[in-house]
């Protein structure tokens, strides 16, 4: 049902007609001008929309927008459209003229057509007696529709073939697994909510391709909207009118197990999405509670990124070493820290994966396990159940464990018997949040382990931030005053003309500039003298000076010496380290 039926006008409808009602309501235009607009049209007999672009009063843009959220229709951006992909023979070509559409796509008993003027009952009635079938509008800008009528009408009787919105989408391949069997009230339900489906089937697959790590659908109070983790940015997609928040939050919450009538608290699930016949995604659900609706974030889970290797990760290869060595040790706690999204589950798995083989016994106990890895023994945590860190752990040690990975030290009781497990002859590694490699130490120290047994169990820690990578197609040298150089850390016998620091451009293959992220580490081995130091009590600040004075670059340098490389800029640097 319009909502526009709830607001009452002064004028007739004969004067005005729905558009105008919808762009006055939204404030796009006054009264008087909308009747003189509408007159003017019926006299030069052109249809309202064409009238209102052409005269200059709204945009094509402002109108789509508007009058996507007035009828509460999918908006559509007609250039994302492969337009040589859309179906042939859908629609008789003087419909199509006539009333200026765009078929695009024949599901089941709908047929989904672009249109500036959702309005529009007379062309949905024609279609109908034409087709037999029901009208799914999606609304596009008018100019751009005339565009490519235009081009189409003008080229005769040429073919198109292929599907809706892009070549790669396919509402057939796209299948959520695990989807139970639905009654006859649910499957009509299903087919009236098929543009949600499909709206959500197409996110997620957009949001695959684009190499985003998570989706955000965010209600607001008059506004709704998608957003894209991409390369570590938030970016938005898509303003899908408000009124499917409720829809498409029910839908959500049905595929990932999560209870449909809880909207008070937050929630978790897990769903899957069969790409194509051997290529099936998982996503994490997250839902929470918020002012004008329920908020869900969904990330996207990798298995792939576990097996990328570790040359991939981006260490440096001395980096690398220390890191190797430490791992194959027989018995110790490898530790990686930095803040969420720095990539320390991807690290601790990389090294999961070189230690995998037949004759050891690995087990993980995470919250909640996001990469599945064959051969490792996972166990997601759950604390409403009593299954914490340190239950899990206790469990793994009647286990036959070799390594334990622990999801991340919490409090004193999981660090306790993690590092109790490091000193009777298992490997552990586990994650904590602290800046940098150093302050790791003191925050053992700050949560009541004491210095002997840090001392004795910790044999390296790892720090890391992920770095937007510049892209190789339009990087230019940046030509940057010395001293700015000096200011952001570089010496003087840095800067001995041997390189040029790069700086993004932005070009059609990469994100203003940047394409993927790199790594950047702080590897520290735990030396016999950074034993003393932790064991005297010493500062964060003593430890990193002796590490810097064994050869351990600080987070800012090993961001400085990838900017050596070629491989990232100054400013992207400075953003994710400290100095």
């Amino acid at each position: 049902m319009n909502h526009l039926e709830n607001y009452h006008f002064d004028t007739s409808s004969e004067k005005i007609s729905g558009i105008g009602r919808a762009l006055v309501l939204a404030g796009t235009l006054d009264q008087k001008t909308a009747e003189r607009i509408y007159s003017r049209a019926k006299t030069q007999n052109k249809s309202f929309v064409s009238e209102l672009v052409d005269s200059g009063a709204v945009s094509s843009f402002a109108l789509a927008h508007t009058l996507c959220k007035a009828f509460i229709s999918p908006l559509v951006d007609l250039d994302a459209l492969n337009i040589e992909a859309i179906p042939p023979n859908l629609l008789d070509e003087k419909i199509c003229r006539d009333y200026q559409l765009l078929p695009l796509a024949k599901r089941s008993n709908a047929m989904v057509i672009a249109t500036a003027d959702p309005s529009n009952l007379e062309a949905a009635e024609k279609i109908k007696f034409a087709t037999q079938l029901s009208v799914e509008w999606v609304v596009v800008e008018f100019d751009k529709l005339v565009a490519i009528n235009a081009g189409r009408f003008s080229e005769g009787s040429e073919q198109f073939s292929a599907e809706f919105l892009t070549s790669d989408f396919d509402d057939k391949t796209l299948e959520f697994e695990g989807d139970t069997k639905i009654s006859d009230t649910e499957q009509e339900s299903e087919i009236d909510d098929a543009p949600i489906v499909r709206f959500l089937r197409k996110m997620l697959f957009d949001a695959f391709a684009m190499g985003a790590s998570d989706l955000h659908f965010e209600p607001y109070e008059f506004s709704y909207r998608v957003r894209f983790r991409i390369d570590g940015e938030l970016r938005e997609i898509a303003a899908p009118p408000i009124g499917i928040k409720e829809k498409l939050a029910a839908r959500i919450k049905v595929i990932s197990r999560i209870d449909i009538s809880e909207k008070r608290l937050p929630q978790d699930g897990r769903m899957k999405m069969k790409m194509s016949a051997k290529k099936v995604v998982d996503f994490r659900v997250s839902t929470l509670p918020t002012l004008f609706g329920e908020k869900i974030v969904i990330r996207i889970l990798d298995p792939s990124s576990a097996q990328m290797g570790i040359e991939a990760l981006g260490y440096e290869e001395l980096e690398k070493a220390r890191l190797l060595k430490a791992i194959h040790r027989p018995y110790g706690m490898v530790l990686a820290t930095g803040p969420t999204g720095s990539g320390k589950t991807v690290s601790l798995y990389t090294c999961l994966n070189i230690l995998n083989q037949p004759g050891v016994n690995i087990a993980t106990a995470e919250d909640p396990s996001e990469i599945n890895l064959p051969g490792v023994n996972q166990v997601n945590v759950n604390e409403k159940a009593g299954l914490t860190f340190a239950v899990a752990l206790r469990s793994f040690l009647r286990q036959d464990p070799d390594i334990i990975m622990v999801g991340e030290i919490r409090d004193l009781e999981t660090a306790d018997i993690a590092i109790k497990a490091a000193q009777t002859g298992h490997m552990v590694m586990s994650t904590l949040h602290t800046n940098d490699a150093p302050s790791t130490i003191t925050r053992l120290r700050n949560m009541g382990v004491a210095p002997f047994n840090i001392a004795s169990s910790v044999v390296l820690v790892t720090a890391q931030r992920l770095a937007r990578r510049l892209c190789t197609k339009c990087k230019e040298e940046a030509n940057l005053p010395q001293q700015s150089l000096l200011d952001a850390g570089y010496t003087l016998s840095d800067l001995d003309g041997s390189w040029k620091p790069f700086r993004p451009v932005g070009c059609n293959s990469c994100s203003n500039g940047y394409k993927g992220r790199v790594g950047i580490y702080q590897v520290m081995p735990v030396s016999e003298e950074i034993q003393r130091i932790i064991l005297r009590d010493g500062s964060a600040i003593d430890i990193a000076e002796q590490a810097e004075r064994e050869g351990v670059r600080s987070l800012r340098n090993a961001g400085l010496h990838k900017v050596r490389l070629g491989l990232t800029s100054i400013e992207e640097v400075m953003a994710v380290t400290n100095e």
